[in-house]
């Protein structure tokens, strides 16, 4: 009887260890199933991680390009209101991948295939912008060319100016009016003309006489002639009261003696100047000019002894 329960305890002593030895293997291959599938996943989830990455960069560059493309195409007055709305969709794209917690292959693989359409999407604007160059290019070259005819023009135009101006200043030159044969004479207090140097005390009037000679240049018009009657101090005998006054000179304002209009009719017509000074010389020489819009149209003197 002894001999069969320890008989009896042993086998069910090994059925128990049976049993055990079982359950470890079957906890060891769970622990071990547990660590594969762990190691597994964090496998996949940084594998999934790199590739979010990898398609942020991606959709990153690609925004630049798109911006480096706008700028381009701006400064060439093309229109960048597609590539703006790419750009924001583009950055919404960006925002939803950082912030989405789980983003499965199929997520991915359509960020994919968005990042392959924005590349086609750069090189049909790569296209637009070398038309854009080439059109910009052909504009300046036409610009050039208008503005070489238009300085082409306008030196012709001014060359014609300056000969209209040289051959007007020629006609003006031409059209001038000239005193001849001027005769100063002294009239003494009895009324005797004397020609040549006078005496002080024997001259109460100066007169003088001229024409003006023939110019078939000059209009037919209303003139005004001035004499001045100047000592050899460069004073100019001048006296409102007796019909002086002044005028413009080279740009400056002068005083003249007498003055007296006519209408120039070229007929080669005899003027005179009576001056009554009304007081007696000074000694000395005596210059007449004679003037008509603001040029000298001729001069001679006299000598008081």
């Amino acid at each position: 009887m002894k001999t069969d329960q320890n008989i009896n305890k042993t086998t069910d002593n090994t059925d128990k260890n049976k049993v055990l030895t079982w359950a470890l293997v079957l906890i060891t291959i769970l622990l071990v199933g547990a660590i594969v599938m762990i190691f597994y996943r964090g496998s996949v989830i940084k594998q999934r991680n790199q590739e979010v990455l990898r398609t942020y960069e991606r959709l990153d560059s690609i925004g630049n390009e798109l911006q480096k493309r706008s700028i381009e195409i701006e400064k060439l007055g093309g229109d960048i209101a597609e590539l703006t709305a790419v750009r924001a969709e583009l950055e919404q794209e960006k925002q939803d991948l950082i912030m989405a917690r789980d983003n499965t292959n199929r997520q991915l693989a359509q960020l994919r295939d968005r990042v392959e359409g924005y590349r086609e999407l750069l090189l049909a604007k790569d296209v637009e912008i070398e038309n854009l160059q080439r059109i910009n290019e052909e504009l300046v070259y036409e610009n050039v060319e208008l503005k070489t005819e238009r300085q082409q023009l306008n030196q012709t135009i001014q060359e014609a100016r300056r000969t209209q101006q040289k051959l007007e200043d020629k006609v003006s030159l031409a059209g001038r009016l000239k005193a001849e044969n001027i005769m100063v004479n002294s009239i003494n207090p009895r009324g005797r003309e004397r020609e040549g140097e006078f005496r002080a005390r024997q001259v109460d009037k100066i007169r003088i006489d001229f024409n003006i000679g023939k110019n078939d240049v000059a209009p037919i018009e209303g003139k005004e002639i001035l004499l001045r009657i100047i000592d050899e101090n460069d004073n100019v005998l001048f006296d409102v009261a007796s019909g002086g006054g002044t005028f413009k000179l080279q740009g400056k304002e002068t005083f003249y003696t007498l003055k007296q209009s006519i209408l120039f009719d070229n007929s080669m017509q005899q003027l005179s100047f009576l001056y009554d000074k009304g007081s007696e010389y000074n000694l000395g020489r005596y210059s007449v000019e004679l003037y008509t819009d603001g040029y000298l149209m001729g001069r001679e003197y006299f000598r008081i002894k």
